[in-house]
């Protein structure tokens, strides 16, 4: 202990959080050293109990609540991987993918315990003489079945090869990761003529300068955040900028040199698809999606080419309105991907009579985070209080506590919105730790993540509808590790099968664009004026506007995704296999990837979406389902459907099988018809 920051383990700050303050970067990889030796010493504790096997004694104790030397590890590695994704240097990425591997080979370790499972095995095969409630049955089922897949069952030289698989997947998945973060934090486009910037926002040349002065640049820079390179792309009429803007966002993770993704990838293909045969698969969609709603990739598949299809005729049609633009422009060429944005905002203004920069005054980031609580007050009945003298890792970072009804303490919320380059792309949710009922219990400590374009000092922040959209769907993921009231942490929160986890989250998104809502919180930022009925009108009839381009760019993502795992062959020039399959689908030449193959981290940086990715839009079916349960109500706030809602799919975490507690809420399966209705495909 004489090397180990006390402070990573004893959380002493405001609201039970870490003191960041008095951690230090270089900290880690001591105290992983140390967290690891107790986590070891507590498994193997239980192992070798010599008292029969009990529910108690050996999976509640796997668990971990009791137990400050199982707690040690869940500490650590939250912080750690936390600080990694959000606010990164180079002394936490040196240890990343050393760390990454001895946490799987930690974990590998773990489920070939043959004394363990053998444990957790007899309390399987005697289930049903346990007399357990419905939450440890669940509880029990996991872990078998993680066992299970983690090697428990194999002989002791497949264990060993499974071990080396899983150790090299998680260093590749941590190289693919730091290479995206170079990519996007080393590339940038600095803008210093009038004639650069023409068509470019004033809310935007702010975005841009605040960026180039994080670099130390003079001028105005264009970087590869969304939320800087879409509306970029969006609004330059500097065609060539924009080509070479483009270009470098889509070259990310593929460009020649150290940071090149393609051989992480090919490696990464083939060490899954040897998982997979080793635990008795066909391929790696099927070791994937055994335990998801989909359970097999045919489903999958069907669900992807019913939109495919009807996303790609939509998309030939928008096409058709783009290249009519182009000609009325006066200029005389095809649509490329870089004029996709550009001209469609132009037929959106001329369609709907707005465009962004009507909207964004009425959108600032303070009002849309007082949106986004507001609605969880109205469904769910829990406040906030923000806490601006608690510090988190970042001064970006902002605390909120989470009060019940009665005034007592939920939960605490870390809001961290803007974009910088220590900081991952994209958005996301995680927590600091997860909430359980065991022992003395623990409330939740969640997190979101975002990358917003950070306003001049004194400035406010104004973000586009499509942010606000984020924002809303991250914090829907917030809710559910908010909400969640399980007693066993395993199931607590968004533990849950991969295709049911975005369902809480899209489903929120649809309380933005409630006219009510918007009407209450979108207000001009400068005079405090609700945005007009006029301006809402057109803003919610363009909600489906481009909805082609949008649906194509997802689907060809999560096809490919789904063609890499299910292929008979892996391939070793995955750039190859990917313009293939692109071709084989027909995809427009206009249009591209959301995520292209180099730079695709849902599905490269882990095994978190791989084989997955396709779950935003199983998600996406039962949302629309589960929205049209209030708007049936003719009210979209009402109480009983509210609390069914909070019952069944916002607290229940992953206590109960995901079928069963979707049915508990809404008494039905979904089609996919609303969803198609939703997105303006049908």
């Amino acid at each position: 202990m004489a090397d180990v920051n006390p402070h990573i383990f004893q959380w002493n700050g405001p609201l039970g959080l870490p003191e960041f303050d008095k951690i230090a970067s270089t900290d880690f990889k001591e105290a992983f050293d140390h967290a690891l030796t107790l986590d070891r010493a507590h498994i193997d504790a239980i192992a070798d109990n010599g008292a029969e096997p009990t529910f108690e004694n050996t999976i509640e104790a796997l668990e971990g609540a009791h137990d400050a030397n199982a707690e040690a590890l869940s500490r650590v590695a939250s912080i750690y991987w936390n600080l990694v994704g959000a606010d990164s240097n180079d002394d936490l990425r040196a240890i990343e993918g050393d760390i990454a591997s001895r946490l799987s080979r930690h974990s590998s370790e773990t489920a070939t315990n043959k004394k363990l499972f053998s444990r957790i095995d007899a309390l399987w095969q005697n289930r049903d003489s346990l007399s357990l409630t419905h939450e440890q049955e669940r509880v029990l089922e996991r872990k078998w079945k993680g066992f299970v897949k983690g090697g428990a069952a194999l002989p002791d030289a497949e264990q060993k090869t499974l071990a080396d698989i899983n150790a090299r997947l998680a260093e590749l998945g941590a190289n693919f990761s730091q290479n995206v973060l170079g990519d996007e934090k080393d590339w940038f486009l600095i803008l210093t003529d009038e004639a650069e910037l023409t068509g470019l926002s004033e809310g935007l040349r702010q975005s841009m300068k605040s960026a180039a002065e994080e670099r130390g640049k003079e001028g105005y820079a264009v970087t590869l955040s969304r939320s800087i390179i879409e509306p970029f792309l969006s609004s330059s009429d500097r065609r060539d900028l924009r080509e070479q803007a483009y270009k470098a966002w889509l070259a990310r993770g593929e460009n020649e040199g150290e940071r090149d993704n393609r051989e992480i990838i090919a490696e990464t293909l083939k060490l899954r698809q040897q998982r997979a045969e080793l635990l008795g698969h066909e391929n790696f969609a099927r070791f994937k999606l055994e335990d998801q709603m989909a359970k097999t990739p045919e489903a999958v598949v069907e669900l992807l080419e019913t939109v495919w299809d009807k996303a790609k005729a939509k998309a030939e049609k928008e096409e058709a309105d783009l290249a009519q633009m182009i000609a009325r422009t006066g200029a005389n060429h095809d649509v490329a991907p870089w004029d996709w944005r550009y001209y469609s905002e132009k037929v959106r203004a001329e369609k709907f009579d707005f465009d962004e920069d009507a909207i964004k005054p009425y959108l600032s980031l303070d009002a849309m985070i007082e949106a986004a609580f507001d609605v969880a007050t109205k469904l769910f009945g829990i406040t906030f209080k923000e806490h601006k003298d608690a510090n988190a890792y970042h001064p970006d970072a902002r605390i909120f506590e989470v009060l019940n009804k009665d005034g007592s303490h939920r939960a605490t919320f870390i809001g961290d919105y803007f974009a910088r380059t220590s900081k991952r792309s994209g958005a996301w949710m995680s927590a600091f730790q997860g909430q359980h009922k065991l022992g003395e219990g623990q409330a939740p400590i969640i997190i979101n993540v975002c990358n917003f374009a950070k306003p001049p000092k004194g400035q406010p922040a104004l973000i586009s509808m499509e942010d606000a959209r984020t924002l809303f769907h991250e914090f829907g993921h917030a809710l559910h590790g908010i909400l969640s009231d399980v007693t066993y942490p395993s199931v607590a929160g968004t533990s849950v099968a991969r295709d049911f986890v975005e369902l809480p989250s899209q489903l929120y998104e649809h309380w933005l664009t409630v006219p009510a809502v918007l009407s209450q919180h979108a207000r001009h930022v400068e005079t405090g004026e609700p945005m007009p009925r006029e301006l809402l009108d057109k803003v919610l009839a363009a909600q489906t506007f481009n909805a082609g381009f949008a649906a194509v760019e997802f689907t060809a993502s999560a096809l490919v995704d789904m063609a890499f795992h299910t292929a008979k062959e892996v391939p070793e020039d995955v750039i190859a296999f990917e313009k293939q399959e692109l071709e084989r689908l027909g995809m427009p030449k206009a249009i591209s990837m959301r995520h292209r193959t180099p730079h695709f981290a849902h599905v490269f940086s882990g095994d978190g979406y791989s084989a997955g990715y396709y779950s935003y839009m199983w998600s996406e079916v039962l949302d629309a389902d589960a929205f049209s349960a209030f708007e049936e109500t003719g009210d979209v706030f009402d109480i009983e459907t509210a609390k069914r809602l909070h019952d069944h799919i916002y607290s229940a975490g992953g206590s109960v099988d995901p079928e069963e507690t979707y049915k508990a809420f809404r008494g039905k399966m979904p089609t996919a018809d609303a969803m198609i209705e939703k997105r303006g495909l049908g």
